[in-house]
Formats: C-alpha cells, structure tokens, sequence
C-alpha cells in the first residue's frame, strides 16, 4: 500500500512539474510555399487546462478547447469570419525545452518544432 501511495504522489508531482514546463513562449518557424515563416506561441497551463495565443496575420488570435494530457497537449484556433473563417486543430508532443505540433489545414499535415524562448 506503501509504494501505491508513493507512485501516486510521484505521479502527481510530475504532472504539476509538466504544467510549470509548458508556461511561456515558444518560437519557432513553419515552411509555407518553400519559405520560411516565424511562428510564436505563448502558452499557460491550469491543471489540465491549456490557454494562450499566437499572432496570425498580425492579429492575436486566442487558443481554444486547450488540453494537457502528460506529455501530449491539443488546442484549435479559429480565425475568420463568414465564409472565411476557418478551425485549425493542433496536437503536439512536449519534450524537454522541444514542443512538436502537427496541425492539419486543407487536407495536408503540417508538423512545427518550437522551443522554449529564454
């Protein structure tokens, strides 16, 4: 019963470590048509909980529906409006100071590596 316990309180420790982890802003790049574009995110953990931003177009555009599962995060951004709007739905995979996230967008399956800004 011991060991339970300690795995518990292990298990939970190391999820609240993980929520310290993702906090802040990351950076990184994404290849669109063969040239390079800066991509910036910042991101704020509650628990299970993920909340934060990113610019699109100059505009602030706010995460939606952010999930913390271990490891693995999930959010969307919605931009547009009418006709134009569109939901982009993201999932990545946090390793170290390293942020993988795979988003589809029209069919076609795009992976961004950030890492954490200093």
């Amino acid at each position: 019963m011991r060991n339970f316990v300690f795995v518990a309180v292990i298990l939970l420790v190391a999820g609240f470590a993980f929520s310290a982890d993702i906090d802040g802003k990351w950076t990184g790049e994404i290849e669109f048509g063969g040239q390079s574009m800066p991509v910036e995110y910042t991101f704020k953990a509650d628990g299970n909980t993920l909340t934060g931003s990113t610019m699109i177009m100059e505009n602030p555009v706010q995460i939606e529906d952010g999930k913390i599962d271990g490891n693995n995060i999930s959010f969307s951004l919605s931009f547009g409006e009418g006709e134009q709007a569109m939901k982009i739905e993201y999932k990545g995979v946090l390793t170290g100071d390293q942020l993988k996230l795979t988003f589809d967008m029209m069919g076609q399956s795009t992976d961004i590596m950030l890492k954490k800004a200093k």
